[in-house]
């Protein structure tokens, strides 16, 4: 295990460190007692033992601003005294182990013990030699055929099939972790980080970084080491997955400078210096900690968990909310996981089950009618006397007939079916990568065939997220298109460049292109890429102001998030005075701005009346065009008394603005053609933005998300707010069911909005079916909604890295294009498992009943153990592989989504598997009963107990193999298509395995003997069998033109009841999700419960993390790179919304704003002119805006 290689670990690093002491001024020991220090008492510690951070950097032999150089030596050196960045990962298990799981099957063990038992009594011969006479008419055959030697064949036999099918399912389950494990090291060399080498910015693996790297860190990130901050801007980080504290802690230099791996930077940016990677960090010190305890637990849990069958080991579901697969018994500690079972394996599980039933009930009755006629014909009707010596040639029919019965259960038990789920689902998530989805949960792949709506960003999902300036607004004039930098007043373009070069991340820069005359790169923030372009078209450059003022003389920055919707960067000026540069959405700053830049570049009153006018003939036309408007502004302080700067409110007012810019984010050619496939598939597009609702809208009309003249709701987040709360504040379920189902657009939408609405939708009871609900987002903010959708899309390329963490799949080239794949293959493996199961129910159905009416009519099975055996194998495992590989087609879009309550078996399968069952029984009944005088050769009836197999009985396992060969190619359609063999050749491996599997029977027919009871056919007989197969296609297209009304009855085959569907509400929601107003009352328990809640999923994600659960499957969960450890921050929804007050006595809209944008605006709001212009401009017919909800213009208000 993990723990072993650690304290290896530490007893080298005892012995390097004295070595190395030297080398670097400080040893592991020292940096880890030094990362274990919170708060003052480390700024203490670092001050007197390392003089300071710049101190610490020295002695790690690194430059504060531009690392080391990097060289391959100084790296390896590094890596052998301070570790590398990952923690062991689990020993994935042998073939060997996987061969033993596979033989804990319930029904492989029973056969191997019957198997045994008829070898044993084989090769035991009674005394005396009038055996055959004494013990009647059961003696009869026995040694006449000089075959009692070969009696040990079918013992065997059945031995050997057992080995066959043991080595396959270990096989595919070996083949599945292999794969995972690829996709594994997949996600994680996608997760890189930004360090400094060299004074070089390069992107790296993290598993690459080292004590010593300068790591730039940023909003959104993960951090993947512990360090020590060198230089921060309003850093604030989320320690909830180490400490259990939901408050964000500030970070800064002097005060707290320390920064552990696997926290969340919540805000704001800086740069660290890596002092612990890999076991030695915080993170992987917990790890090594619990190591020990893991694998006690580990021992004892294995005396506890034995499989019940091969159905329970593979149908667990594949992850729960927690992101650790819990153990049995922890799962009988929380009550209910919280995530549902994926629709699909609820229903097969039911489904095997019952099925599995059923077999049981009929092997039993199977067993008991041999045993009672055997019995009664010997002892009652011939009157024998039980004979001592007769006893093991009594126990040896007793082993056949019980043989017979666990046949029929082997065949009866499909468990092929989660083998089936699993080789569709393994082989759909390895194809989807080529589709750019990159899935880390199985089940979602499958979930996403059900989606019903699909909650999509705005930027860089739907658009390009290439932003280019298009329109500006400088002094007094409005551009249409970017100006020659001589037509602008110099002072207002020397503010407006300085502005825009400053105030932004340094991060954000724009490179040369790759190719020639390629469009030039653009790295970071888009938006901010944007403005920079807008730099460089006005023929200046931003690089040399960011050179005369670095990174480090920036004196404070207000950095960007979703509650501020701006950014502002304050830097000293020569003269001791201050000025701050500001930007973001217009409608904000403006409202924040008392002056404005003249033509001239002086500056003028700007009031709350030129307010209105700027909105009406700038933002709004600049908005309608579907740009996205930032306003760029600035302000002058005095230095003494110098301003306090915390003070947000006053500081962010008072602003003059340099000008309004026009950012245009062209729509993804591809995204109107998918959207248009996702309306056609029945699948409802939703845009959820933070963008202004007239640019919100002019996209959604370009996509085609709305068409001009249909009845649907645009509105922002304020309205929608208003509308889905009470007085009190609270969000009312009914209140949602009004506005969703017309809901296309919703504008300036918080976090908490975009939640809200993804649980109102999924939450709401007014459709018939539950609405599945795809999500996708790429900020941090995003977390919350994408953890509570059925499926979470994550951008691969914009997203940060918690987004990735919360979502199921990641689009690894942020393309909408690439949900409707997602929705394709979804629906590909609900049809795969479709398609096997009409196979496989086909085969079962009649297997059985051929087994057992034979047994009961005959004394003994027409198909015998062996043959059974290898018609399992071929209706399960190679019938899994060859349906469950099916490419999808385009046809599957053009049908509405399955839902949740549909039965796994349509009318049209039953109507397939029950016609051609009965096509199958009747000919092998006429073969069984009258197949002797057809084909005129002996009868194999009645034959006893040893004898040679018989022509007649090979015949009947011929054709019945042939029939279920045809009756594949039928399967292959379930919609009662009639063109069977339609794309047949796009699938290799179907071919392959039909023509396989013919191969073999030839093989098995010819030559396979006294083991599989078979007598060698001539080739008439073998033209016979195949017709008879081919018989099947021509039935197939009889049975299609069967209409399906006519069978009203066995609808409801494998359907989830209501009851079996797990409550929508869970008991463990409650401290999870609480209404705003009884937040403010029940704040102290809160932190209390969840203060347990964390520590006990710590616990739990560390268990998991030690003992995958999932049988033969690594979880994606569980991590083997620490920077993945506990990153599942419990996205409890208290994280994300500061509390709102119950009474809401601020007036004032940007205190409003500050509070949260998500609650509904106080009554007598202040209209500030851009509040009233929005409202009024919302529509063309203004009476509209003024009418109230209840009135019928109000549906107008939003309709285009």
């Amino acid at each position: 295990m993990g723990d072993m290689s650690n304290s290896d670990f530490y007893a080298k690093n005892q012995r390097n460190e004295e070595n190395h002491a030297a080398a670097f001024g400080c040893s592991v020991m020292e940096l880890r007692s030094l990362m274990e220090l919170r708060g003052p008492e480390a700024v203490v510690k670092l001050q007197e033992d390392y003089a300071g951070v710049e101190g610490l950097c020295k002695r790690l032999k690194t430059s504060p601003t531009e690392g080391f150089p990097g060289a391959q030596t100084d790296l390896d050196k590094r890596k052998e005294i301070f570790g590398k960045n990952l923690i062991p990962p689990k020993t994935p298990k042998t073939f060997l182990q996987l061969v033993w799981e596979a033989l804990q099957d319930v029904t492989l063990i029973i056969l191997e013990i019957a198997a045994l038992i008829s070898l044993g009594l084989s090769f035991y011969h009674p005394p005396g030699e009038s055996n055959g006479e004494s013990c009647g008419a059961a003696g009869g055959g026995v040694e006449d055929e000089g075959e009692a030697d070969a009696g040990w064949i079918e013992g065997a036999a059945i031995l050997l099939s057992v080995v066959c099918v043991v080595l396959v399912t270990a096989f595919n389950d070996w083949s599945k972790e292999k794969q995972f494990r690829g996709l594994q090291s997949r996600i994680e060399q996608e997760q890189k980080f930004q360090v400094v080498r060299g004074s070089q910015v390069i992107q790296l693996p993290v598993s690459d970084i080292v004590v010593g790297d300068i790591a730039q860190i940023k909003y959104g990130d993960l951090l993947p080491a512990d360090g020590v901050l060198i230089q921060g801007n309003d850093l604030q980080i989320d320690e909830s997955s180490l400490t259990g504290e939901s408050d964000h802690v500030k970070k800064c230099v002097d005060k707290d400078p320390m920064l552990l791996s696997g926290t969340h930077v919540m805000e704001g940016s800086g740069r660290m210096v890596v002092t612990a990677v890999g076991v030695n960090s915080q993170t992987g010190i917990i790890f090594t900690l619990l190591g020990a305890g893991t694998e006690e637990e580990e021992k004892k849990e294995k005396k506890v968990k034995k499989q019940d069958g091969a159905a329970a080991m593979e149908m667990q579901p594949l992850k729960s909310a927690e992101g650790g697969e819990s153990d049995e018994k922890e799962k009988k500690k929380r009550s209910g996981s919280k995530k549902e079972k994926s629709v699909l394996q609820g229903k097969l599980t039911k489904l095997a089950v019952q099925i599995g039933k059923a077999g049981l009930l009929m092997s039993a009755i199977t067993v008991i009618i041999l045993v009672l006629y055997f019995c009664i014909d010997n002892f009652v009707m011939q009157k024998n006397p039980w004979m001592p010596e007769c006893t093991p040639i009594y126990i040896q029919y007793f082993v056949k007939f019980f043989i017979i019965g666990v046949t029929v259960l082997v065949v009866a038990v499909p468990e092929g079916l989660p083998l089936a789920v699993t080789i569709s689902l393994a082989y759909s998530v390895k194809k989807m990568m080529k589709d750019n989805n990159l899935v880390r949960h199985l089940d979602a792949c499958e979930t996403m065939g059900n989606a019903t709506a699909i909650c999509s960003d705005k930027t860089g999902t739907l658009t390009t997220n290439r932003m280019t300036a298009v329109q500006c607004y400088i002094g007094d004039v409005h551009y249409k298109e970017i100006p020659e930098p001589g037509a602008l007043p110099p002072k207002s373009l020397e503010l407006l460049v300085n502005s825009i070069s400053i105030n932004s991340a340094y991060t954000t820069k724009i490179l040369p292109p790759d190719k020639e005359g390629g469009l030039p790169k653009q790295v970071g923030n888009k938006t901010e890429c944007g403005l920079l372009g807008l730099v460089m078209d006005l023929k200046r450059d931003y690089q040399p102001i960011r050179n005369q003022i670095p990174e480090e003389k920036l004196y404070k920055v207000y950095t960007f998030n979703s509650v501020r919707k701006s950014m502002s960067t304050v830097i000293k000026l020569s003269d001791g005075s201050f000025r701050m540069y500001s930007k973001g959405a217009s409608e904000i700053v403006l409202k924040k701005c008392s002056h404005i830049l003249n033509e001239v570049g002086e500056s003028r009153v700007f009031r709350p009346r030129d307010k209105d006018e700027m909105v009406k003939k700038v933002i709004e036309p600049m908005a309608c065009e579907g740009l996205r408007t930032i306003c760029v502004a600035y302000r002058n302080f005095s230095g003494d008394p110098e301003p306090s700067w915390d003070d947000e409110s006053s500081i962010l007012n008072d602003l003059t603005a340099i000008c309004v810019v026009g950012i245009e984010d062209p729509v993804r050619p591809e995204v109107p053609d998918a959207i248009k496939r996702c309306q056609r598939a029945g699948i409802t597009v939703r845009m959820v933005t933070g963008d202004n609702i007239n640019t919100a809208r002019a996209i959604a009309i370009k996509c085609g998300i709305i068409h001009p003249g249909e009845d649907f709701l645009c509105i922002d987040g304020k309205e929608f707010n208003r509308r889905i709360r009470n007085e009190k504040g609270e969000v009312e379920q009914e209140r949602i069911d009004k506005v969703w189902p017309k809901l296309r657009v919703l504008a300036r939408s918080s976090p908490t909005d975009k939640h809200t609405l993804v649980k109102g939708i999924i939450d709401s009871t007014t459709t018939d079916q539950r609405q599945v609900v795809a999500v996708t987002g790429d900020g941090t903010n995003d977390g919350p909604a994408l953890k509570k959708a059925d499926v979470g899309f994550a951008m691969g390329i914009a997203g940060t890295d918690v987004a990735k963490e919360a979502s199921d799949i990641i689009l690894t080239d942020d393309n909408f294009s690439s949900i409707v794949k997602a929705v394709m293959w979804g629906r590909n493996v609900y049809d795969s498992i479709s398609k096997f199961l009409q196979f496989q129910l086909t085969v079962n159905v009649v297997a059985v009943i051929v087994a057992f009416t034979g047994a009961c009519i005959t004394q003994d099975s027409p198909l015998k153990a062996v043959q059974m055996l290898w018609v399992n194998l071929i209706m399960d495992t190679f019938a899994s592989l060859a349906l469950a590989t099916e490419p999808p087609t385009e046809a599957l879009l053009k049908r509405k989504p399955y839902g949740r309550n549909k039965p796994l078996i349509s009318s049209t399968m039953t109507k397939n598997i029950l016609g051609h069952g009965v096509y199958q029984l009747v000919i092998i009944f006429t073969l069984l009963f009258v197949g002797e005088r057809i084909f005129d050769i002996d009868s194999g009836r009645n034959a006893p107990l040893h004898s040679p197999p018989s022509e007649h009985y090979t015949i009947i396992f011929n054709t019945f193999v042939m029939m279920q060969l045809f009756n594949e190619i039928n399967a292959r359609k379930i919609h009662g298509e009639r063109n069977v063999f339609d794309g047949i050749f796009r699938n290799p491996i179907f071919c392959t395995i039909v023509f396989g599997t013919f191969a073999v029977q030839i093989v098995i027919v010819q030559f396979g003997g006294k083991p599989f009871s078979c007598q060698p056919l001539n080739i008439e007989k073998w033209m016979w069998c195949v017709f008879l197969g081919l018989g099947e296609l021509v039935w197939g297209q009889v049975i299609a033109s069967v209409p399906n009304s006519k069978l009203r009855f066995l609808r409801r085959a494998g359907q989830l009841t209501q009851k079996d569907e797990s409550p929508e509400e869970d008991p463990n929601e409650d401290n999870e999700e609480i209404d705003h107003a009884e937040r403010e009352l029940r704040r102290g328990q809160i932190l209390w419960f969840r203060g347990l809640n964390r520590i006990q999923t710590q616990i739990r994600v560390v268990n998991a993390f030690r003992s995958s659960l999932y049988e033969g499957l690594e979880k994606p969960d569980s991590r083997s790179s620490i920077h993945n450890f506990m990153t599942h921050p419990e996205f409890r929804i208290e994280d994300s919304t500061p509390n709102i007050p119950l009474i809401d006595d601020t007036d004032d809209d940007s205190a409003r704003r500050m509070k949260y944008s998500s609650q509904p605006s106080s009554p007598n709001k202040n209209n500030n002119a851009i509040d009233s212009g929005i409202n009024l401009t919302i529509d063309t017919s203004k009476s509209a805006a003024s009418s109230g909800p209840a009135s019928p213009l109000h549906s107008l208000e939003t309709s285009l």
